[in-house]
């Protein structure tokens, strides 16, 4: 888990609105947030190039607060990047726990 306040871990942010179609989505050229990508402000990320998709799903998973994951996460587009991304495990986990849950999803 991604460290919070004082240390602590903090799970992974998944609302359970984030496949609600009235959502809308980010798409095109983005910055993320800073408390999203610190290391590298300001840069701008093509959405429809795949590699940078791939960049920011993994770091609006596991920095990303419930508007930013609404806001940047298809579940599509991350169901079908799946096995591109990078993620800590208990990332992974969770997610694949909501996307068998939710949209019976086997990942």
């Amino acid at each position: 888990m991604r460290p919070g306040r004082r240390g602590f871990l903090v799970p992974p942010v998944i609302p359970e609105d984030v496949d609600d179609p009235g959502v809308e989505k980010a798409s095109g050229k983005v910055t993320l947030p800073h408390h999203v990508q610190w290391t590298i402000p300001g840069h701008v990320y093509d959405l429809g190039d795949r590699r940078d998709r791939v960049v920011v799903y993994e770091l609006v998973l596991q920095q990303g607060t419930a508007r930013d994951v609404r806001y940047f996460i298809e579940v599509s587009t991350l169901i079908d990047l799946w096995d591109e991304l990078y993620l800590p495990a208990h990332v992974r986990a969770a997610w694949t726990e909501w996307l068998s849950a939710r949209h019976g999803v086997r990942l």
